[in-house]
Parts: C-alpha cells; sequence; structure tokens
C-alpha cells in the first residue's frame, strides 16, 4: 500500500515537495522536507577543482581589490630582504645602537638606492590605493599609509641631497614602515584565505579516479572530472564519494566531517543522498551520480566561503570611517605641527615634528583592527562547520531578538517515525510491530520504512523473525500480506471503512489522543480483527531541546513556524518549550511572520530548510539556511549550517558577540593610541622634556599593531562545540 502523496510546489527554488501522510487521517501528521537535485550536467573534466578555481578568481577583498595573497608575500620578503642592508647603514639607526656604521665609497647612498627602490616597489600598492580614496574623495587607510610613506620618502631625499639643511634622515624608518604595512596586508588577507583555504583542502581530497559501474555490470577506473549525472559509481569500504549522488545498492557509515563537522558516522542507505568527499567507513554502496562540478554541495560550501571574504561590513565601514577622521585629524595636527614650530622659530624642529606627526598617524592597526577579527571568526566558524556567506550575519546575530525556527527538517527531522502503539488484549507491543513491519516489507513509502525500522529496534520484534508474502497496496487504503498464515493488512480509516471495522473503546481512546496532538494513526488489522494501532510523527531532534534551552537562557525568543495543523504544531511547541508557535502557514507567507515579528521591534534571525523558507530568510536581520546538500548555493541566507544541528545557532550568537567585543577592543585601541601618541609626536609636552622622535614612532606603531592582531587572535580560543549543549 503506497498511500497518496500529495503535493504541492512551492515556487521557490529547489523545488521542495511536502508529502501529506494520508494513511493516518485526513490533512493530519507529519510533513517531510525533499530535496530535489539538481540534474545539470557538467562538461567531461569540469570537475570540482576547476569550477572552485573558476568560482573563487572573480572574488578580491575589499580595499585590497586587483591585489592577491601571493603579491603583499612576494612584496614583504623582497622588501625585508632590502630593508636590512638599509637600516644598517642608516645613520640614525647606528646611533641608538651604537655601532660604527662601515665606510667605503657609495656606502652613503646604499640607504637611499635601496630605500627608493622600497618605496616604489613595497609601497606601490599603498600609493594606488591612496591616489583613488583620494580621487573618490573619500580619504581611508591606504591615504593614510600613503602620505606618510611619501612624506618620509620626500623627506629623506631632502637630507640626502643637503637641501635646507634638515637632518631628516628616515630611510630605515621608511623602509620599516613599509615592510610593516605590507606584513601586516599579507597577514591580513592569508587570514581571510584561511577558510576558503580549509575547504580547498577539501577538494584536494576528493579522490582523482572513481570505479564507474558500466551497463553490464563491469567496473572501469574513469578520471573523476569524466563522470556526469545519471552515472554509477561503486564506492568501496574507506573510500571517498567522487561527486554528490544517491545511494541505489547497499548501505554503509558514511564520515561526513569534512562537510557538516561533526565526527560521529551517518548512516547511509539505498535511496539516500551522499555528498562528495565524505568517506564509506565500512561497506561498499554503489551511488547514481546527480550533481558533479560547480553543482556540488562541496563547490557550493566554497563559493559561499569565497562570498563572505568579498562582502563588506558595518563595522568594516565604521573602521573606514575612523580611518577618514583620523586622516584629517593627522592633517590638521600636521598643519598645526608646522605652524607652531614655525612661529617658534623653529623650521627644523617643525618639519621633524610634522613628519613625526604624519608617520605615527598610519592606520595600520585600524587597517587590522576589524578585518583581522572577521577573517578569523569566518575560519573558526568555517571549521566548526557554520558557513558566513555574507560578513553582516555573523555582526548582526548579536542583536538578535527572536530566533525563528522552521519546524520541519529543521527542529524535527523531517522523516517519519512511530512514536506510540496500542495493542489489543492479548497481543504484545512486540507481536503487533513484528506483524506491521512484515506486511510493510515490502513498500518503499516513508511510513512503512518507519514501521520497519521501529520493529527493528525492538529486541522482541527481532526475536520473532516475522515476513511476509503475497503483498498488495491499495492507494490511499492501506497493503495487505499474508504474514505467518494470517492476512495481516496495515492501514488508515479508509481501510476500516472499507473493512467494515469500528476501533475497540480500549484503543480509540489512544488514538483519539494521538490525533489530538497531530500524529498520524495506522491500524494493523489480522483476519478482520483490529489488534492495535501505530502513531507516526514527524520525530523532534534530541538535540532540538537543548538548542531552545541554550537560547532562552541567552534572553532570546525561540519561535516556530510550520505548515502544519494546529495541534501539530502546539505538540511540538509544548514538547521544545517554544515561547511563540506560527501553525498553517503556507510557505508564501512566512516572510509575513517575519515581518509581523518585526514590527513589535524583534531582530529576527529564521531559520529553515534554504528552499520554501527563502522569502522569510531574505526578510529577516539574520537567514540561516540548515543542511548540507543543494540548498548550500542559495543567495536568500547569510548564514548555512553545514549539519542538520539547531544548535549551530548558538555558536552563531557566541561568536557573533565574542567578535564584536574584540572588533570594539580593536578599534578603542588603535583610535585611542592615535589620538594620544600624535600630541606626543607634534610636541605638545616638549617644554617638559617628553617628546616622540620618528624612530620611537616607528617602534610605537608596530607594537600597536602587534597588540592588535594578537588580540584578534584570542577569538580561536572560542569554544564553539555544539556537543556540549546536551
Amino acid at each position: 500500500m503506497n498511500a497518496e502523496h500529495s503535493h504541492h510546489d512551492d515556487g521557490s527554488a529547489g523545488h521542495t515537495r511536502k508529502h501529506v501522510l494520508d494513511r493516518g487521517h485526513d490533512g493530519q501528521g507529519p510533513d517531510r522536507t525533499d530535496h530535489d537535485t539538481h540534474e545539470q550536467a557538467m562538461p567531461a573534466g569540469h570537475d570540482v577543482h576547476s569550477a572552485v578555481d573558476e568560482e573563487h578568481a572573480v572574488h578580491t577583498h575589499g580595499e585590497h581589490a586587483g591585489h592577491s595573497t601571493a603579491m603583499f608575500k612576494n612584496k614583504f620578503w623582497l622588501s625585508l630582504a632590502l630593508s636590512v642592508p638599509v637600516v644598517f647603514f642608516s645613520p640614525m639607526f647606528g646611533m641608538l645602537l651604537g655601532y660604527e656604521i662601515p665606510q667605503f665609497p657609495g656606502a652613503a647612498w646604499i640607504p637611499p638606492v635601496l630605500g627608493t627602490v622600497i618605496f616604489f616597489y613595497g609601497g606601490m600598492p599603498f600609493l594606488k590605493g591612496g591616489l583613488k580614496e583620494l580621487k573618490s574623495r573619500q580619504p581611508g587607510m591606504m591615504l593614510l599609509i600613503a602620505m606618510a610613506i611619501t612624506v618620509a620618502f620626500v623627506a629623506s631625499w631632502i637630507t640626502t641631497l643637503g637641501i635646507g639643511g634638515f637632518d631628516l634622515d628616515f630611510w630605515w624608518e621608511l623602509a620599516l614602515l613599509i615592510v610593516i604595512m605590507l606584513l601586516g596586508h599579507w597577514m591580513e588577507m592569508r587570514a581571510l584565505g584561511s577558510a576558503q583555504g580549509a575547504l580547498d583542502a577539501l577538494a584536494a581530497l576528493l579522490p582523482d579516479e572513481a570505479d564507474k559501474v558500466n551497463g553490464d555490470g563491469t567496473v572501469t577506473t574513469v578520471p573523476t572530472g569524466s563522470l556526469g549525472t545519471g552515472d554509477v559509481v561503486l564506492v568501496r569500504s574507506g573510500a571517498r564519494v567522487p561527486a554528490d549522488g544517491r545511494i541505489i545498492h547497499g548501505e554503509a557509515e558514511f564520515d561526513e566531517s569534512m562537510i557538516t563537522g561533526e565526527s560521529k558516522a551517518v548512516g547511509r542507505g539505498t535511496g539516500d543522498t551522499v555528498v562528495a568527499g565524505t568517506v564509506a567507513t565500512d561497506n561498499a554502496v554503489r551511488v547514481q551520480i546527480s550533481a558533479v562540478g560547480s553543482d556540488t554541495a562541496l563547490a557550493g560550501i566554497q563559493r559561499l566561503v569565497a562570498e563572505a571574504q568579498a562582502s563588506s561590513s558595518r563595522a568594516q565601514a565604521l573602521a573606514d570611517r575612523a580611518a577618514a577622521l583620523l586622516f584629517y585629524f593627522a592633517l590638521v595636527a600636521g598643519i598645526i605641527t608646522f605652524a607652531a614650530w614655525l612661529i617658534l622659530g623653529s623650521p627644523d624642529e617643525a618639519v621633524v615634528r610634522t613628519v613625526t606627526v604624519l608617520v605615527i598617524a598610519c592606520p595600520h592597526a585600524l587597517g587590522l583592527a576589524i578585518p583581522l577579527v572577521i577573517a578569523i571568526s569566518t575560519e573558526r566558524a568555517a571549521r566548526s562547520g557554520v558557513l558566513i556567506k555574507n560578513r553582516m550575519a555573523l555582526e548582526r546575530m548579536r542583536t538578535i531578538d527572536v530566533v525563528l525556527f522552521d519546524k520541519t527538517g529543521t527542529l524535527t527531522e523531517g522523516e517519519h517515525a512511530v512514536t506510540a502503539v496500542t495493542s489489543a488484549q492479548g497481543v504484545t507491543e512486540a507481536e503487533l510491530l513484528a506483524l506491521a513491519a512484515a506486511a510493510e516489507s515490502d513498500s518503499e513509502h516513508p511510513v512503512a520504512r518507519a514501521i520497519v525500522k521501529a520493529a527493528a529496534e525492538n529486541p522482541g520484534a527481532v526475536r520473532l523473525g516475522l515476513s511476509g508474502s503475497n503483498f498488495t497496496s491499495s492507494t490511499g487504503r492501506g497493503v495487505r500480506a499474508t504474514v505467518n498464515g494470517a492476512e495481516v493488512s496495515v492501514g488508515g480509516p479508509n481501510m476500516l471503512r472499507e473493512l467494515n471495522l469500528i476501533e475497540p473503546g480500549d484503543i480509540a481512546r489512544e488514538t483519539e489522543a494521538w490525533m489530538g496532538r497531530g500524529a498520524g494513526v495506522l491500524h494493523v488489522v489480522r483476519d478482520g480483527r483490529i489488534i492495535g494501532a501505530l502513531a507516526l510523527e514527524d520525530k523532534v531532534r534530541p538535540e532540538s531541546r537543548a538548542a531552545v534551552k541554550a537560547l532562552q537562557e541567552r534572553g532570546v525568543k525561540v519561535a516556530m513556524i510550520t505548515g502544519d495543523a494546529r495541534q501539530v504544531a502546539d505538540a511540538v511547541g509544548r514538547d521544545l518549550g517554544i515561547d511563540e508557535v506560527f501553525a498553517e502557514v503556507l510557505p508564501q507567507d512566512k516572510d509575513k511572520k517575519v515581518i509581523e515579528l518585526q514590527q513589535r521591534g524583534l531582530k529576527v534571525a529564521m531559520v529553515g530548510d534554504g528552499v520554501n523558507d527563502s522569502p522569510a530568510l531574505a526578510r529577516s536581520e539574520v537567514g540561516i539556511a540548515i543542511g548540507a546538500g543543494t540548498d548550500v548555493a542559495m543567495e536568500s541566507a547569510g548564514v548555512v549550517l553545514a549539519g542538520n544541528d539547531p544548535r549551530s545557532v548558538l555558536s552563531m550568537i557566541d561568536l557573533s558577540r565574542a567578535s564584536y567585543r574584540k572588533m570594539i577592543q580593536n578599534l578603542i585601541w588603535a583610535t585611542g593610541y592615535n589620538i594620544i601618541a600624535v600630541p606626543l609626536a607634534a610636541g605638545v609636552l616638549a617644554f617638559t622634556g617628553v617628546a616622540i622622535s620618528p624612530a620611537v614612532a616607528a617602534i610605537l606603531m608596530s607594537v600597536s599593531t602587534i597588540v592588535v592582531a594578537l588580540n584578534a587572535q584570542l577569538l580561536r580560543r572560542i569554544n564553539l562545540d555544539t556537543e556540549a549543549l546536551r
């Protein structure tokens, strides 16, 4: 008996189908979300590696657009090598350390010549960036850096050429300034790329070859890139799945930690989907390929990380505004400093102090304050199975007032499960399950699989070892089979009406209570007599309770939205202790409920399966798609949880709050340092003997950068282990 599958297309990407249980009672019972796989074939040889490379090539990082990590790395190392002789032959540096500079023909020209090379070679990214900001009339970090190194360069050449008699030999400061800037930007870009690098490493773990099953049953080893949708591959024990697909024969435990972040192996059998790169740990299975190349879940995950790197954020804009203000602050301070010392009759001191002000105002620490925090947060989240597609989502998560969960497949497992059993006098629960499973064993319906699974988990039913024969099914009514010489039928109200049977009072009382909470009911009939009934429901995930409780402990309300009947939704809501339940909501109306919450002044994070929930995901402050698969590439969510564990939302909140604290700390340090150091560099306390020389300014600037970088690194200590939330 294959029950009727009434389904509708909600019109959203992915074509989610909701299967309504019609084997129990009309219109009630658990629903199930199935995700259609994307069937577009890729050309032969176009594997996930090339797909990801092409996708990643289009992304750049903010103010470094057009620059690469390798470029900053190369410029840093060469500039560092050139800076060593510049520093060593600098009279000022020699005086500071008290050593004699070697004297030979041309020795005096080593600092200016190599310093000039460093200025134009190592400083070019900053000069170009500063010019771009100047043309756009949007001064920021690059313009500040460009101004500082240009002032040092010009001042040093004035001294080298003997113009004006100024003692402004700043070649070593210029060299170290550029080297430090290059190092910082290299660190920043490398950190921002670390999450992508971690996922690129996953692509490298994909097998280069696959065992393709031919039409005649023979197996041929072929390049992974030659596989197309519809091909069947043999995945042996210990081997990796070469592409996304569906198991058509066999069952095995799969290590999916590279996708979900969960170390526990997951059982997969016939009909289940598997993801490229996961490992069959104990048995061999045959998989029919459903997606290759850029359509695979792994490629989609890598695209998400690339988008996260390319996205801009409100906090980063705050850092840019701070840099712009600092530019004007430094410019005005420099002008005032120069004018004040001229008035005091010290032209040399005016130039020295002005240069010092402009050097010390260089915002490298400020430039690293936000990007490093975001970079480390994105990487840390990715390693925990939380894929941040939009940086704004991470920043907004700390402000969320309510988390709105979609029910099916999010708080629940999205699969039918036998949740209660009642039997007539003289029939044990184990016997009832064994009879029902034997009758259903030849059915492929999800309800049948749930009954067979329940029987397999009952030791008494297993010991009976019953099997059925003469299987027949009647759509919308039930199944019938011969079990142990008796005729056994399993079905819902339509079957009872057809057989002219009425529930016994004791069974009816149980089934009425089940239907009252929205469960589906199937009756078991043996030789024309009702001997029991089974309740089937969409089983609540055990981890959902921990997630709801932990959110409420953090002061965040929890709401649930579903298209299920009111009694079904209320039952789940009571079970989990949810604050507010929206029931019988059509997919196209879910975003209206988000608006309703927002109109109450609440900031909403929506957690859904990423397909029929897409309007609500897009409407909320933070859209979170849950579950790996083809939905991972959808555009409406800012965050994707690679696994199906709702506790990962807690990780997002904790990481968001910790990241924000680090952002504020770094901004305070970076701006506070400049606000204090610039007046000292200008010489406001010179009359007391307190003044900052250009050498000390460069050292303090590097110390500031190190402090910001180390503070950001503390984010790595954040514990995002969802297993601790039980």
